[in-house]
């Protein structure tokens, strides 16, 4: 009843607004449905015969959303959640365009929208039904307690309430805590969350807002556990399949090593800039793997500080991909303690040999001057030099007693 007594209103007021007796032709109530995105721009659109005297009002139920007649705007009694947000294409009216442009949509922007055109020669009537959705892109992310690890789906503003579906190896499960909601009107916040403590199964949380048509899918895989010695370098890999993430499309990779309760960040890289961020000097990425989206981190002279879980983080506004590895890191094996004993006796007696090898060189050269000068005269000489060899030595030999010095 509103409605026709709005119609009627309308079409007495008319003919006096054009400044014209003429009759109008036909009215029509043609609907059509406008989809927009909370924050975003959208166009209403309502075309009509073009002619002289052009008259347009938009309204929304009782509410005056814009009006034009007398060929200017005329926005007096125009209702204030509207003012600076809407407004007509004027250079395109004369070819009969009366299209509304909606700027900055809000959730109170959904509703019926009639647009009531007349000109000199008829008049038109077109209904158009703005529905307005959200749907920033969700996460997913991987944390872990003292006790417990968690996959969390989470987005961070969506509307109407969206259908999130878990999977565990491709089989479809409801989540233990799906769906947790803030905000009763909408937008909504939801973060939904599984236990994955001990699970080596693959996951995936899908998140569908059905009025935007559109899907965001989180996906979670466990590596082998790696095993390495202290001082040596690991490759950590992280590999998409390129249907996943196509070269075109705009994402980011970010590695992490998760703690409890805590994650330190250790390499980001996005796609769009080439951009490259390192924090630490014992890891390095392979620009050639970049290039072939292989995202496998690399962490050189291992610590034994360095065991824990890391996570690589590919997102997009589509999907994420999380790959989780566990590194543990072991001490070199030490050499055994008879086998240091020998070594360690070794050293000592090379070294006691070359301090005793100079001292009986010398002894033998002073000998061998001793000799030169005082050559043996007949055959009893020989027991004479030796005991001028003796006299000799004993110059450079430590002293036995005064029995050798007899001699």
């Amino acid at each position: 009843m509103k409605t026709q007594a709005v119609l009627s209103f309308f079409f007495t007021l008319l003919p006096s607004l054009c400044g014209s007796q003429a009759s109008f032709s036909h009215v029509s109530m043609n609907e059509q449905i406008v989809t927009g995105r909370l924050g975003e721009d959208i166009i209403l659109p309502c075309s009509f015969e073009s002619g002289p005297n052009v008259v347009i009002h938009w309204k929304n139920q009782d509410t005056n959303v814009y009006s034009y007649y007398k060929d200017s705007d005329q926005l007096e009694n125009q209702d204030p959640s509207y003012v600076n947000r809407t407004s007509l294409f004027r250079g395109e009216i004369h070819n009969g365009n009366a299209s509304l442009s909606f700027r900055r949509l809000t959730l109170q922007d959904r509703g019926i929208y009639v647009c009531y055109v007349g000109t000199s020669l008829g008049k038109i009537t077109k209904k158009v039904a703005l529905k307005v959705g959200a749907f920033v892109a969700p996460v997913m992310k991987y944390e872990k307690t003292t006790t417990n690890s968690f996959l969390i789906c989470s987005v961070l503003s969506v509307f109407p309430y969206p259908i999130i579906t878990w999977k565990v190896d491709n089989n479809t499960f409801i989540s233990e805590n799906n769906g947790k909601e803030v905000g009763s009107l909408g937008p909504f916040h939801i973060n939904s969350r599984v236990n994955i403590t001990g699970s080596n199964s693959s996951y995936q949380c899908a998140i569908e807002n059905p009025l935007l048509k559109q899907t965001w899918t989180g996906r979670w895989t466990m590596k082998d556990v790696l095993h390495k010695m202290q001082s040596e370098n690991v490759l950590l890999l992280c590999k998409p399949e390129n249907s996943l993430f196509p070269a075109n499309q705009d994402f980011t990779v970010t590695w992490f090593r998760v703690e409890s309760g805590s994650s330190l960040l250790l390499a980001y890289f996005k796609n769009s800039s080439q951009e490259t961020v390192i924090s630490q000097p014992r890891l390095s990425w392979k620009e050639e793997l970049i290039n072939s989206c292989d995202f496998s981190l690399t962490v050189k002279d291992l610590h034994l500080s360095d065991s824990g879980e890391y996570v690589c983080n590919i997102s997009s506004n589509k999907s994420t991909l999380l790959t989780t590895q566990t590194l543990h890191v072991e001490a070199s094996p030490r050499a055994p303690a008879g086998i240091i004993v020998l070594v360690l006796v070794a050293i000592v007696s090379a070294v006691l040999l070359l301090s005793v090898a100079p001292r009986a060189v010398r002894s033998k050269r002073c000998i061998d001057f001793h000799k030169e000068r005082h050559p043996p005269t007949n055959q009893y000489s020989s027991s004479a030099g030796t005991a001028e060899e003796n006299v000799a030595l004993s110059e450079y030999l430590p002293n036995t007693g005064s029995e050798d010095r007899s001699l």
